[in-house]
């Protein structure tokens, strides 16, 4: 077969495709696990395999245990199942309440706090359920939580998770998950491995064990944003807070914490 005068043979051109593709695969992976993850302030390379991890999103050490012969560290022994989520029993409730009653100091009579503890009411019960086993065992630390959580048995657990369930949630602000919302929680940044907020707390997806957000107090939110941030807060299965709060600047951290915490105007009527 013949070609035009100047014309680039089929099979030579199929060759320039298939070169061209491998070049452009290269220097896709090479942005995406090294030069990406380069650039982050807090990101210190030590090898390809961080980098690697940085880029997907996982924990560095994400499947060394087998290799090194080292045991990876457990975050959290509870396991999650979709079960923990159904209503309890009005006993299981009625039980929950009385033991509320120790817990009112800090969380409030109704599981709205007045000071920088968390809003326990409407949380849901697998949350708080695996916060208190977590402070039980150890693995989140606080010298209050862990002190009370220490004497609770795994039936307390549940009764007390089963209590707050039932009650209102904080009265928030009308949310329309437009643009007027922070980028962070409505897109992300999927540059810095940044998954929006609404992924998993709301708004999108309410992932199992991911807490209700709206209406918390602001300054806990930056807190525990910043907890993550340092490593200080580990809790978290498979390091999705770490990973996420770790390239959130301190004035995204205000932004986000803020926009969680809004309020509805108090009602008089």
């Amino acid at each position: 077969m013949k070609t035009e005068p100047g014309s680039v043979p089929a099979g030579r051109l199929a060759r320039l495709c298939i070169i061209a593709l491998i070049a452009l695969t290269l220097l896709s992976a090479a942005a995406g696990f090294l030069w990406l993850p380069s650039v982050q302030a807090d990101f210190a390379a030590r090898g390809l395999w961080d980098s690697i991890c940085r880029a997907a999103g996982v924990s560095r050490d994400w499947g060394s245990g087998a290799a090194s012969g080292q045991t990876p560290r457990v975050s959290t022994n509870v396991v999650l199942l979709p079960e923990m989520m159904r209503p309890a029993a009005s006993d299981v409730v009625g039980r929950g309440a009385t033991l509320a009653l120790n817990c009112t100091m800090c969380h409030g009579a109704q599981g709205m706090s007045r000071s920088d503890t968390p809003n326990l009411a409407g949380q849901y019960p697998e949350v708080i359920a695996k916060q208190l086993k977590d402070y039980k065992s150890g693995q989140r630390s606080s010298a209050i939580m862990s002190v009370l959580a220490r004497g609770l048995s795994d039936a307390q657990i549940a009764e007390l998770s089963a209590y707050y369930a039932t009650l209102p949630k904080a009265r928030t602000a009308p949310t329309s998950y437009d643009e007027s919302l922070p980028a962070l929680v409505r897109v992300g940044d999927p540059m810095r491995n940044i998954a929006p907020c609404i992924a998993c707390h709301g708004g999108v997806d309410q992932k199992l064990g991911a807490p209700w957000l709206e209406g918390m107090p602001k300054q806990y939110l930056v807190d525990q944003l910043n907890h993550f941030k340092s490593g200080m807060r580990s809790n978290d299965s498979g390091q999705q807070m770490r990973n996420m709060s770790r390239a959130m600047t301190a004035a995204e951290i205000d932004q986000v914490a803020l926009f969680y915490a809004r309020k509805t105007k108090p009602s008089f009527d």
